[in-house]
């Protein structure tokens, strides 16, 4: 089973990072807000990041790195996964 850390950019611009195993039911979880109590009251959100992790140790570890970052060091993250 493959898990994903990711990070979504809502519709009022704040990211929200996350892990799963299942990245498209989860981002339809987001969208139907039952997926967070963050997202749920910022929707839409869009999928900006994801980063394939080894186990799901691998991925909430990767996603408290994420989370410690600041929102600059986040942009920078998301622009150079689009090259």
């Amino acid at each position: 089973m493959d898990w994903f850390c990711y990070l979504l950019c809502c519709a009022d611009e704040t990211l929200y990072c996350g892990i799963t195993n299942d990245l498209e039911k989860r981002l339809a979880s987001h969208n139907a807000g039952t997926a967070s109590k963050y997202t749920r009251t910022r929707l839409p959100v869009e999928l900006v990041y994801v980063e394939p992790c080894a186990d799901r140790s691998a991925a909430s570890k990767r996603e408290m790195e994420i989370k410690s970052l600041k929102r600059t060091e986040k942009l920078v993250l998301i622009q150079s996964s689009l090259k």
